[in-house]
């Protein structure tokens, strides 16, 4: 049993606290439920002031950001591709994803994808502080969810020992699971 019983929430930095609460509000529909501001970080007690923001990401999962207007601007790790660092929030289907696409590109934001990963389709796009976003439809069957389970500690432990990408899930994303499904029919 996990000692974790779910993400409370995640924060993140933001330039402008009322700029990134409106997008989010207005392009992932995100309600607006909490504003925390003070002169001193509570944990630490350093004296840095801040604008500290939570957003209704849906089941109990909230999306915080903090504008710290004394500090440098921000930046972001420049040895991490920007593929990498991202939040994937999940929606109801792929027709909700592709909807919100057009929304975000009627609304001038870039988007890439859909991009599908056999277990899920996904969109990716910025939000206004450089943050990379995903939003991910599942499309998994329990019987893909099986088969990944099964070689999840070996390719692991693989990865492990020779730092090289494992083969046991490649049908993820090389089509074969589809060709394989065709052949089977």
């Amino acid at each position: 049993m996990s000692l974790i019983r779910k993400i409370h929430h995640v924060a993140y930095r933001c330039k402008d606290a009322k700029e990134t609460v409106e997008w989010y509000v207005k392009h992932l529909k995100m309600d607006f439920v909490l504003a925390i501001a003070e002169d001193e970080v509570p944990s630490t007690k350093a004296a840095d002031p801040y604008m500290h923001v939570f957003l209704d990401a849906g089941n109990g999962n909230i999306l915080a950001f903090f504008e710290l207007p004394t500090c440098a601007p921000m930046g972001r790790d420049e040895n991490t591709p920007t593929w990498t660092q991202h939040l994937a929030l999940e929606v109801d289907s792929v027709e909700t994803m592709l909807q919100t696409k057009a929304e975000l590109e009627a609304a001038g934001i870039e988007v890439v994808g859909p991009t599908d990963h056999t277990l899920f389709q996904s969109i990716y796009f910025f939000d206004p502080n450089g943050h990379r976003l995903e939003l991910a439809a599942n499309t998994a069957t329990a019987e893909m969810n099986a088969k990944l389970d099964a070689v999840k500690w070996e390719m692991l432990n693989e990865w492990a020992e020779t730092r090289r990408a494992p083969q046991h899930a490649r049908w993820m994303h090389d089509g074969s699971y589809a060709y394989d499904k065709r052949t089977q029919a």
